[in-house]
């Protein structure tokens, strides 16, 4: 496609309407323009309030998972109204329509968590209240500092932040890829994530079309980042074969090593009494690697952790 085509084309790019949202949404556009040499100006962002920034007063488990991020957007883009959806890749559902493909991920961010009230998981002072919504960081937290206690902290940064400066938690996790795409980077102690993993597909940005839209699979293969891609779908793949959803604790570690993907994974159970972990590695691209390491893990699970996976190896579509 020609730069004098693209400037004749408007492409509609969809968003949730929170602020961290809008930020990877204007970082999409931004590298499709530069990517295309196009004006900024001809995509057009198209934000939208999700089920899950409506209601904020219950874990995303409780109201109906990780759908409630996607499927607003997911209507729009069915019906012709945008062209491709721009995402957090943690907080798309694991299996997804067939209509839609994945039409770019972008270089993927800094993966750790973050705390903010403490320096560090041992410094929590003793019986510390920590809020979070995430099942991964209240089971890796109880494992670790079992006297501390786990209440709901659900909102964007600024809504999570706020509630932690008008002392209803001594601390709380944010992704460090969250605050550095809002330009809140020194806030809160960056965690190890070797020590402590982070959840699959943390820190990307996933954009989605409709699977039968040539041109625009066209415009985002320009952006798409074959090394993040890798992970994520490898993550995306553990999560298939573990048949995990939003109330299972998860956390995993991919990094690229000589052409292959080593992966890390954890399972917990809610508590953090009980934990498995295991590593594999193998070549990108290749489901079958994070499969096997989902039903290693299943099958040296205590029923504690295994409860609360579906225990039915299968492959993301797209891995």
């Amino acid at each position: 496609m020609t730069n004098d085509k693209h400037q004749e084309i408007r492409f509609r790019l969809g968003t949730r309407r929170s602020p961290l949202a809008i930020a990877q949404a204007e970082e999409a556009r931004d590298r499709l323009a530069e990517a295309h040499g196009i004006d900024p100006a001809h995509i057009e962002i198209v934000a939208v309030t999700a089920s899950g920034d409506r209601i904020q007063d219950r874990a995303l488990a409780e109201i109906g998972g990780k759908a409630l991020w996607t499927k607003e957007l997911d209507a729009w883009l069915a019906a012709g109204e945008i062209d491709f959806a721009v995402h957090s890749a943690k907080d798309v559902e694991t299996i997804r329509p067939a209509a839609f493909a994945i039409g770019a991920i972008l270089p993927r961010e800094d993966v750790r968590d973050v705390l903010v009230g403490a320096a560090s998981i041992a410094a929590l002072p003793q019986g510390a209240v920590v809020g979070t919504s995430a099942p991964r960081r209240a089971a890796q937290l109880l494992h670790a500092r079992p006297d501390c206690r786990v209440i709901t902290f659900r909102g964007n940064v600024a809504t999570r932040l706020a509630k932690l400066a008008a002392g209803e938690a001594d601390a709380t996790f944010l992704a460090a890829a969250g605050l550095n795409r809002l330009g809140e980077t020194g806030t809160g102690h960056p965690l190890d994530a070797d020590q402590w993993l982070p959840a699959p597909a943390q820190a990307a940005i996933m954009i989605e079309c409709r699977a039968d839209d040539a041109r625009t699979l066209a415009l985002l293969a320009g952006i798409d980042h074959a090394p993040s891609r890798a992970q994520v779908l490898a993550e995306r793949a553990l999560l298939a074969g573990l048949g995990g959803n939003c109330h299972s604790p998860i956390a995993v570690l991919t990094r690229g090593e000589d052409g292959d993907l080593v992966m890390r994974a954890a399972l917990y159970s809610p508590d953090g009494a009980e934990h498995v972990t295991g590593e594999a590695r193998f070549a990108a691209g290749d489901p079958r690697g994070p499969a096997r390491l989902a039903a290693d893990l299943l099958a040296r699970a205590v029923p504690a952790i295994t409860v609360h996976f579906a225990g039915e190896a299968v492959i993301s579509p797209g891995s």
